[in-house]
């Protein structure tokens, strides 16, 4: 809105012309995220306890987490709800990537929030059915995949598959990248619903796989710099990093709140929605292989269930003491506060080692 208004008065007011800088719009969009969620949070989880609306916490699980039992969740609505209003104020909506990623958030959004409500007011403990929550997301993904696979401007490179360090295509998908994207997308947002056990765990590790991508977003939307970078320039990418700027400072402000002793959990219509959105962006600025090494926290949660379930049918034993992995790193008698922060560390190491990508070889 405020990009639209301002920036067409700014031959009479020169400071006015702020506004079209991407870092600039990037940096406020951020704050103004930040800060919505840090006022308007407490009175968010207020109408939450209110409603009643508190997490159930599966009896199987570490001791430690009985005490959780009635937190607010549901949390994911002040994100989500910091990151609309900032986008709103600083985002510019005449970009055709931007638009395809501020629907697939709601609706991704949307999609968490009626599993959350069915678990906690319904008081279905499994929420909507796999079968309804896959539907959705493959529905989702799919439609982003296929606007991609079709958007003119990014022909060239829409198919193509990237390797970090190489920076060079080395394979050429076709009409199976649409495929191959759905995937990418809908495992990216289950991946951090799963890594979501753990105070502060899936919001801290969203942060520093969030930040890698924003800094990717601006350089490949930038001809000379991705010239000299040797990677993909899309033109449209640029804008998403106001985008992901406004979505680190929203999950940064939240942390406020999610930091433990946790006064509230994102729920699913948090973590489905943000692991939607760094599927989605990695599949425009096509650094799908560079997400899958930035978010290997999100990789090792995922394969922890994947392996334990294959195991569990086919041997009839567990290989670990329990899925995800943050869970049988608590029972092997890690304090949670260390099993998080450590997660954290990994996930900033690897945040450096992929940007660290740009310009080796």
């Amino acid at each position: 809105m405020l990009y639209h208004m301002l920036l067409p008065l700014k031959s009479d007011v020169s400071f006015l012309r702020l506004f079209g800088y991407i870092s600039f719009r990037s940096a406020y969009a951020a704050l103004t995220a930040l800060v919505l969620v840090l006022i308007f949070g407490r009175f968010v989880i207020a109408w939450l306890q209110r409603l009643k609306l508190g997490e159930q916490i599966r009896t199987l699980g570490p001791e430690s987490h009985k005490t959780k039992a009635g937190t607010p969740t549901m949390g994911g609505v002040i994100i989500l709800g910091a990151i609309i209003v900032s986008i709103a104020l600083w985002g510019n909506f005449t970009n055709y990537y931007l638009w395809i990623l501020f629907v697939a958030t709601v609706l991704l959004g949307a999609l968490g929030f009626a599993d959350d409500y069915i678990k906690t007011v319904v008081k279905k403990k499994g929420g909507l059915s796999a079968k309804m929550k896959m539907a959705v997301q493959i529905s989702v993904a799919l439609g982003v995949a296929l606007l991609l696979y079709h958007f003119p401007s990014n022909a060239r490179h829409a198919t193509t598959l990237f390797v970090p360090f190489f920076n060079q295509a080395i394979a050429d998908l076709s009409w199976t990248w649409i495929a191959f994207a759905t995937i990418v997308i809908v495992g990216s947002s289950n991946a951090v619903n799963l890594t979501d056990g753990l105070d502060g765990l899936a919001a801290g590790s969203v942060i520093a796989v969030a930040g890698s991508l924003a800094v990717m977003t601006y350089l490949t939307g930038h001809a000379p710099i991705a010239q000299y970078l040797r990677i993909p320039y899309i033109p449209e990418s640029a804008e998403l990093t106001v985008f992901l700027s406004a979505l680190v400072g929203a999950t940064i402000g939240f942390l406020w709140f999610n930091c433990n002793p946790a006064s509230v959990f994102m729920g699913d219509t948090g973590s489905l929605a943000l692991g939607g959105i760094i599927g989605i962006v990695a599949v425009m600025i096509k650094k799908e292989i560079f997400l899958f090494m930035v978010g290997g926290v999100f990789v090792i949660e995922a394969l922890s269930v994947m392996i334990q379930v294959a195991s569990f049918k086919m041997r009839g034993k567990r290989v670990f003491k329990m899925a995800p992995i943050h869970h049988h790193f608590e029972l092997s008698g890690w304090p949670e506060q260390k099993v998080v922060v450590r997660m954290w560390i990994l996930g900033i190491i690897l945040a450096i080692l992929g940007l660290s990508s740009l310009k080796i070889l």
